[in-house]
């Protein structure tokens, strides 16, 4: 059942099915690959430690969006300056 589900998947998902999972291109489709992870964790760390007090979080979350907007910036740059038919 288990390899008919990988036939039947992108070739991406294969590759993350079958552990071999190095794209051609910089990605962050795993929040463990993104260069925003750390800001995720001290969020994620800052709810548990605050019992899901959002309103002590704001800080950590301000950072995390900030970086994920940098992050989508500097991909949208890359994008750009990709030409389609060089």
């Amino acid at each position: 059942m288990a390899a008919a589900h990988a036939a039947e998947a992108s070739p991406t998902h294969r590759a993350s099915i079958q552990g071999t999972s190095t794209p051609p291109y910089p990605s962050a489709a795993r929040i463990a690959d993104s260069s925003c992870f750390p800001q995720y964790t001290a969020s994620l760390k800052c709810l548990e430690t605050n019992h899901q007090d959002k309103s002590k979080c704001q800080q950590q979350f301000d950072d995390y969006k900030e970086c994920k907007k940098r992050e989508r910036e500097a991909r949208l740059e890359r994008n750009r300056s990709r030409t389609l038919f060089g």
